[in-house]
């Protein structure tokens, strides 16, 4: 859960320092003094993007903090881990917007991206915008809360992987078909696989052949100068390296009992001595290789021009000439077999429509499940928050399509009926503004667990609201806060009275700019709050005791 949270420069808040804990927290202040930035700044710590009008003015950056508990939340932990970011049981995000634009993220003090921070407060917080519930009225965004609410996403994983397979083995008929009468093609491959395969085009094999070349072509020079080695090593022109060396080892040996050194020197010599007759020995085989054999150069110099013209016709270095050829090797056997594989194509095509058709079945037997309960949930809710005798439906309809639809087979409208009596209609025609408060915020009591997130955060969802209602709403929350964190921004003194803790937001002007401060009440400063939100600027005795009231009764 959020532990703390701190902002510097940010908006009209020169520096301010909270701390949550569980249960419920409410957040109040005046029209105007910046309630909502509390939830901006989460929001940025959420990964949204920002801009310089954040950072107040005169300032050169905002500074954003917010601390986390991870007790409760495995999938976090295990995120930071993945992502070599983990910190013991803790988790620090800071945020800086800079008055240029620009800005940057860390988590446990190391970088990260705003893709990442996203990530990452999926896991976290859940922020529930005051005209969120706006949403509702979108019909994918009503698919997609169905499923959240169904914890369909594994049966939706299999749908969207079907509908991939089908597409991708539509999009590969659909080529084949397009390329036609492909016997030219196939003659043309044919001739140019043909003159590569005559040649061994291997790169080691081409590397060798120009070893031999250069061998047969200064064959004269080489078997000149292996003449001459053998001449003053062998002794053919004076004496023998070897026996010179041989005799200077013997006068060494008979005087080395009066030097010891001597015997390293002998042993050196010894070694030379092996080495020159192993050199000759090499000196020998490498001159019986050698002859000048003209045919055989020519033999070779005309394989190196046929490889090098082969080289320029497919405009690649000799060495690639075999990859080339096994390229063309390849979309040979493609064309060759694409008669076969048109025919084994429809019939695949088939197999993955119906295994599309098994997957979006099961997927949509969880959704009218699914539909049934939030229908039956929420109406109980809705009821008691002030529409008794409303009636919401979540309607799913088979959707008949030539096309299998990554999204399923059905579509989901929400119906609803304000009064008793009434016909059940789309929600998007019928409902107002604060009808659609009530029913976003019975919906997300409805669907409470469904997800591992800790925090949750609406602000002013109740607008729209009041009298008893407002009670009721007030206490869904604090029932909220008894599984989750929750964090509430509310103009509403019956929702503030439901907190656990309490926060108000105040500004005032100084040296002609205006501040925001944030402070958290003590039990007399929540009766003074509830008793202005109750009776407006002048605190009177009935705001007071009816504040008092609303304290006794939670």
């Amino acid at each position: 859960m959020l532990v703390h949270l701190s902002l510097k420069q940010f908006a009209v808040v020169s520096e301010a320092e909270l701390g949550f804990g569980p249960g419920l927290t409410v957040i109040s202040g005046e029209t105007g003094a910046g309630k909502s930035l509390l939830v901006d700044a989460l929001g940025l710590i959420s990964g949204l993007r920002a801009d310089s009008g954040v950072v107040r003015h005169g300032a050169d950056r905002a500074e954003l903090v917010a601390g986390f508990s991870l007790d409760d939340v495995p999938l976090a932990r295990a995120w930071l881990r993945d992502n070599e970011l983990d910190e013991d049981d803790a988790c620090q995000i800071r945020r800086v917007i800079r008055a240029d634009g620009g800005s940057r993220a860390w988590v446990n003090g190391r970088p990260v991206t705003l893709g990442q921070l996203s990530e990452l407060s999926t896991l976290l917080v859940e922020i529930h915008g005051q005209h969120e519930h706006q949403a509702l009225l979108s019909r994918p965004s009503q698919l997609a809360l169905l499923d959240a609410f169904g914890r369909t996403q594994a049966e939706l994983g299999a749908v969207g992987a079907a509908a991939t397979r089908w597409s991708a083995l539509l999009t590969e008929r659909d080529e084949l078909s397009a390329k036609g009468d492909v016997s030219d093609r196939i003659s043309w491959l044919e001739h140019q696989h043909g003159e590569l395969d005559r040649e061994d085009l291997e790169a080691d094999a081409i590397a060798r052949l120009q070893d031999d070349h250069r061998r047969h072509a200064h064959a004269a020079d080489l078997i000149a100068a292996c003449e001459g080695a053998f001449a003053h090593l062998g002794g053919e022109e004076g004496p023998s390296l070897s026996r010179s060396l041989q005799q200077v080892r013997s006068d060494l040996q008979r005087v080395v009992e009066h030097e010891p050194r001597l015997g390293d020197v002998d042993a050196m010599l010894d070694a030379a001595a092996i080495q020159v007759d192993e050199a000759l020995a090499l000196l020998d085989r490498v001159r019986s290789d050698l002859d000048l054999d003209p045919s055989a150069l020519e033999l070779i110099e005309q394989r190196l021009t046929r490889i090098h013209e082969l080289a320029r016709k497919h405009r690649v270095p000799p060495e690639q000439l075999g990859a080339q050829r096994d390229a063309i090797a390849a979309e040979l056997e493609s064309l060759q077999g694409a008669g076969a594989r048109l025919a084994r194509l429809d019939t695949e095509i088939e197999a993955a429509r119906r295994d599309w058709r098994q997957a979006a079945d099961a997927l949509g037997r969880l959704r009218r499940e699914a539909a049934a309960n939030l229908s039956a949930s929420t109406t109980a809710l809705i009821s008691e928050l002030g529409m008794g005798g409303g009636r919401f439906d979540v309607q799913v309809e088979p959707v008949e399509t030539d096309r299998p639809d990554p999204q399923g087979g059905e579509r989901v409208e929400f119906l609803v009926a304000a009064n008793p009596g009434q016909p059940a209609r789309a929600l998007r025609k019928v409902a107002s503004g604060g009808e659609l408060s009530r029913i976003s915020l019975a919906i997300e009591v409805a669907a409470l667990g469904l997800d591992a997130v800790p925090t949750m955060v609406f602000d002013e969802v109740d607008t729209g609201i009041g009298g008893a209602v407002a009670e009721i709403v007030g206490q869904k929350l604090r029932a909220l806060g008894a599984s989750r964190q929750v964090l509430c921004v509310t103009h509403l003194p019956q929702v503030a009275a439901q907190g656990h803790a309490h926060y108000r937001v105040s500004k005032a002007a100084s040296e002609g700019v205006t501040q925001s401060a944030v402070q958290l009440l003590n039990a007399k400063q929540r009766e003074e709050e509830l008793a202005r939100m109750l009776g407006g600027v002048e605190l009177t005795r009935e705001a007071r005791a009816a504040a008092k009231r609303l304290l006794a009764d939670v």
